[in-house]
């Protein structure tokens, strides 16, 4: 990040390389797992084709196979999404500073970003804390109408960006920080945000 004076919150690394190993276990879990049962449902149903293809269960069989398909095609897109997050990190070093705050914005590092994205402070609502599978993150707010190409705004168009922030109009932001990653407390966070906003930004509960 810059060399420009304003508050600092640092990076507990050791816990976000624990949380990134977490996340990467549990997904590549259930894909195998879902891999699992869609391949035994594929073989039951092959099973039934070929040794009761004279009978009327076939049908039934049929479509127990194509029901099964979709598990397999989901269990290779997770396992492409964690190898695409894994060249992400290979490729761009854990950041040792979160986020910063100026007079002139919030500056913030994002896992997988080539750069730090720049917010002037008219561009958020502040953070919302929310507990995301047992773990409390700090979600980014953004003000109505803020895209990449507003004013003033740099860094949100990076794919890493768009996962945390909003990967797409169906799903929800899973979050930018894990809160026990970071090296101050919410609150302190939040009254740093109000003071150089000027009041505009907050952390939400």
């Amino acid at each position: 990040m810059s060399e420009e004076a304003g508050f600092i919150v640092g990076v507990d690394r050791q816990a976000v390389m624990r949380r990134r190993e977490v996340v990467s276990t549990v997904l590549r879990r259930g894909a195998w797992a879902t891999l699992v049962i869609g391949a035994a449902g594929i073989a039951g149903g092959l099973y039934v084709l070929i040794t009761m293809r004279y009978s009327g269960l076939w049908p039934f069989a049929l479509l127990l196979i194509l029901a099964m398909l979709p598990l397999v095609v989901s269990t290779v897109l997770a396992l492409r999404l964690d190898a695409e997050r894994q060249r992400w990190y290979a490729a761009f070093p854990l950041q040792e500073v979160a986020m910063r705050m100026s007079e002139r914005g919030l500056e913030l590092a994002c896992d997988g970003a080539g750069y730090p994205v720049m917010l002037p402070w008219g561009a958020i609502d502040g953070f919302r804390q929310k507990k995301l599978f047992g773990q409390y993150m700090l979600e980014l707010n953004l003000a109505p109408g803020v895209g990449a190409t507003t004013a003033g705004v740099r860094g949100l168009d990076q794919p890493a960006v768009r996962a945390v922030v909003k990967p797409s109009p169906l799903l929800h932001p899973i979050g930018m920080f894990l809160v026990k990653a970071l090296d101050q407390p919410v609150h302190v966070i939040d009254q740093a945000l109000q003071h150089y906003s000027g009041g505009k930004a907050a952390v939400r509960h």
